[in-house]
């Protein structure tokens, strides 16, 4: 099952909406991930891979394989045709199209089936899509970068670059895996920027402003919305983002992170200290009155990247 969640960390670029799942047919070491919308989901590619060896293993799936008709046929008839004995699962998929149905459905073809196996790291991979299915909104990762005394930019307003390449290469890969990219019109006003990927493989993500940005701004064409920012995720939900990262500036970090909409905090920390109160602080706005009311969560991960650390965090 480690297998299939390295072979699905693979492809966590170029499969959504739908989910990054990896699969191992055994004996015989078959794998395969996901293929992009419209290609073999992970079950199939591994079963063409097994052909008839494929005939009383056993197959280990990070995702319970469907059994409905979307854009390709269903897993399930792929595994039972090929006469797999064992599936082991790593959590059912919340999807109501599915939602246990390929569990009952390979059952009840004779198949033993297993759920359960490495559970937690699955649901830690899987995180944006359980989120997206079960509650219709994306996945929302704020991604900040600071000095190591928690600034962001000088008192003149001057920030480029904080952090170093290596930690800038990995934030536009951690854009190549979102859906959407967030902005707030300041910011677009401030600093122009594209937000495309650059510096890794990956495709352009969905621009939003959140008010409206100036004719001729680099970040255009892009989708401009106002309003509660709970009805911004409704929306981009509706239209399949899966995930969505926030890179605006301290009053667009301040305001998701205060209306609690934040999954995932990715902090970029430089080896830099501004030495003084005058810099510009990571949020703007309203912070915690007293020490009882601090937002604490948990540490998921503390990453060198290149001469900068990055750490990732999420509500407790």
């Amino acid at each position: 099952m480690r297998r299939a969640l390295r072979l699905a960390a693979t492809v966590r670029a170029t499969t959504s909406p739908n989910p990054w799942v990896g699969c191992v047919v055994e004996p015989g070491g078959f794998e395969a991930a996901t293929a992009p919308p419209g290609g073999p989901h992970a079950e199939v590619a591994a079963l063409a891979a097994a052909g008839a060896q494929a005939r009383g293993s056993s197959l280990y799936s990070t995702l319970e394989p469907c059994s409905h008709h979307g854009r390709t046929p269903p897993c399930v008839d792929a595994i039972v045709d090929a006469g797999v004995a064992r599936v082991v699962v790593g959590i059912v998929d919340p999807d109501p199209h599915v939602q246990g149905a390929g569990v009952r459905a390979l059952r009840a073809a004779g198949v033993q089936v297993d759920v359960g196996v490495c559970e937690d790291e699955v649901r830690e991979q899987l995180g944006p899509y359980l989120k997206h299915r079960t509650t219709g909104r994306p996945w929302v990762v704020l991604k900040l970068a600071a000095s190591l005394d928690g600034r962001t930019a000088a008192p003149d307003g001057s920030s480029r670059w904080i952090t170093g390449t290596a930690a800038r290469a990995d934030g536009h890969r951690l854009r190549s895996e979102s859906d959407a990219v967030i902005v707030g019109a300041g910011t677009v006003r401030a600093d122009d920027p594209a937000l495309t990927v650059r510096d890794v493989p990956g495709a352009d993500p969905l621009r939003v402003v959140l008010g409206r940005a100036p004719a001729g701004a680099r970040v255009h064409p892009a989708l401009e919305m106002e309003g509660d920012l709970g009805d911004v995720l409704d929306r981009l939900g509706r239209q399949g983002v899966v995930q969505a990262v926030v890179e605006g500036g301290a009053t667009v970090a301040g305001r998701f992170h205060r209306a609690g909409l934040v999954d995932r905090y990715v902090l970029y920390l430089a080896p830099a200290l501004f030495g003084g109160d005058d810099g510009r602080p990571l949020f703007s706005g309203l912070g915690a009155p007293t020490i009882d009311d601090v937002w604490r969560g948990r540490i998921v991960s503390v990453d060198r990247v290149g001469d900068d650390l990055r750490v990732e965090c999420s509500p407790a």
